[in-house]
């Protein structure tokens, strides 16, 4: 007699938690640092620099506790907040990017709440260098508060410090996703550039009053924006234990639930935009539709902007790049940098010294800077320099995808020569009205081709030099929808590459300082067509060489850009 087949009993679905979150990003860096050797370094080097960087915040903020005198205890714990909320803000989106370990596009499939995904995303964002230094640095309040006001006054500090920390961590993730979500949709991608042009342009003017007011600095008047400052989510986490140190216990409660609330609200934001970010793409509504489009299927994928290159191999790498530059959001977030970096600073370095000046009982009052050609210049250097570093790393935005290129046996001079093209369909003309902006700002509009020469010989030095860079240093960048993440060690990866292209484009393009200031006024009529001639000549010669080199190692390229799942 057969027995009846009873069915095991089920194990009990466990809960999913934020530790698992942790864990699987621990797990997924270690595989990420498996076999490759120069990740591991590069996040050993970026421990370092943190580490450093915590050390030095730590002795700024611990400064009035050290010292035993409060005066300037809220100053301090208002302003370096305030930054470092501010740093994580802006930082991510024009810089450094987020570290997306865990790609929430991954989780897409899976059953999980909103809110535990958020709560572990959020934990697990939590485990990085950035981080852990920022802790460090800003525990220098805790000793401030604890030598100020005893232990209570440190005790609530604590509480404020880890408080303001996953504020800073909120705000960053929050930000990135909302921009990632606006860069997705065609609709409101114009509405993100202008946005973070126009927060980018108010760093210059703060930076000019910020020198004009320190020739006569009013420490008390300062000390009162501190605690207005205070009283936001950019100071309120910072100085509860300041508050509480100087006798204002009941500040602190009303500081720390303003953060609080601060952070619910950034967290509810997050998890709004993270559905999108989920999904991979946003809701655009009905898809234009083109009139007017004339010729073949060949010349229509030919963008207007290429419209005007030869129909053969080089002209369909232009054409294809020039695409990507305008459709893709990650590509798309650096135009938006370079058109940042290129409106504030030439405004910084033209107009910090002595654009203001201090008049008596009027205040600060705009006065005329004398900037020289030396100056003018240098300052198109900087320019130049940071509009070409984007490609340091121009195969990464490619990926797997760089192998139909391999495949179709694509030389390297055509591919970089048809890069640099693409790439300079969008930014010159951004170059040129910098170059007119900045003459017109100086009031000494004969002074364009100053501008616009120097600016022409730095930018094809940077192109050179990032070809190189691009061929030697690429590194792979994650496969998900947020233009702002970045690979575990790639931000590290990211900036000491950048750091490198800029300082070696600089020195190519010195020639041209020197000749602003050997020649002097003479310069001023030469600028335009030796910058140009220089400028043209270094692309293409830095094409032609790196070139030869992209030949010899495209198998190499290929598999660095490639991201391991």
């Amino acid at each position: 007699m057969a027995l009846p087949v009873t069915a095991a009993p089920a194990a009990p679905v466990r809960a999913v938690s934020a530790r698992h979150f942790v864990r699987l990003k621990l797990r997924v860096m270690g595989n990420n640092f498996r076999g490759q050797g120069w990740r591991v370094a590069l996040f050993i080097g970026g421990a370092l620099v943190g580490l450093w960087f915590a050390a030095s915040g730590f002795f700024l903020f611990a400064a009035p506790g050290l010292a035993g005198d409060d005066r300037y205890a809220m100053l301090i714990a208002a302003a370096g907040g305030g930054l470092l909320v501010l740093g994580w803000l802006l930082l991510p989106l024009v810089f450094f990017g987020v570290d997306e370990t865990l790609d929430p596009a991954r989780f897409a499939l899976l059953p999980l709440p909103r809110r535990t995904l958020v709560v572990g995303l959020f934990t697990a964002a939590l485990v990085s260098v950035p981080v852990l230094a920022v802790l460090i640095a800003t525990f220098g309040l805790v000793l401030t508060a604890w030598a100020l006001g005893g232990w209570s006054a440190g005790l609530v500090a604590a509480v404020g410090v880890v408080a303001g920390l996953l504020l800073c961590v909120a705000a960053s993730r929050a930000v990135t996703s909302a921009f990632a979500t606006m860069l997705r949709s065609r609709r409101v991608r114009d509405l993100a550039a202008v946005l973070l042009a126009v927060v980018a342009a108010l760093l210059g003017p703060l930076q000019i009053f910020g020198l004009a007011a320190l020739r006569e600095t009013d420490w008390d008047r300062l000390t009162g924006v501190a605690s207005v400052i205070g009283w936001t989510p950019f100071g309120a986490p910072w100085t509860a234990g300041i508050d509480v140190a100087q006798g204002r216990v009941w500040a602190a409660p009303l500081k720390l639930l303003i953060t609080v609330v601060a952070l619910a609200a950034l967290l509810a934001w997050w998890s709004r935009s993270l559905e999108s970010a989920m999904v991979g793409a946003a809701s655009t509504g009905r898809a234009p539709v083109r009139r007017g489009v004339t010729g073949g299927a060949v010349a229509q994928l030919f963008p207007r902007v290429a419209s005007w290159v030869r129909r053969d191999q080089f002209g369909a790498l232009v054409a294809r790049e020039a695409r990507y530059w305008w459709r893709d959001a990650r590509r798309r977030a650096n135009l938006i940098t370079i058109a940042v970096v290129g409106i504030f600073v030439p405004v910084m370095l033209n107009f910090g010294g002595a654009g203001f000046v201090a008049e008596g009982e009027q205040g600060l009052t705009l006065g005329a800077s004398d900037s020289s050609p030396v100056l003018v210049t240098l300052s198109m250097l900087f320019v130049g320099v940071l509009a070409s570093v984007t490609l340091a790393n121009q195969f990464g935005f490619d990926g797997s995808a760089y192998a139909a290129n391999v495949v179709a046996g694509v030389t390297g001079r055509v591919e970089l020569r048809a890069r640099m093209t693409a790439f300079s369909l969008y930014v010159l003309p951004m170059l040129a009205v910098v170059a007119v902006a900045l003459s017109v700002v100086l009031g000494r509009p004969g002074w364009i081709g100053l501008t616009a020469g120097s600016l022409a010989a730095t930018y094809g030095a940077g192109l050179a030099v990032n070809s190189f860079v691009s061929v030697l240093g690429a590194y792979s960048l994650p496969e998900t929808s947020n233009p702002f993440a970045m690979n575990s060690g790639a931000g590290v990866a990211k900036g000491l590459l950048t750091l490198l292209a800029m300082v070696t484009s600089a020195v190519v393009a010195v020639p041209m300082v020197v000749a602003a200031a050997l020649l002097g006024d003479a310069w001023l009529w030469l600028a335009l067509p030796v910058g140009t001639a220089y400028g043209l000549g270094a692309a293409l010669l830095g094409a032609y060489l790196a070139g030869d080199v992209l030949d010899r190692r495209q198998p190499e390229l290929l598999a660095t850009v490639t991201p391991r799942r």
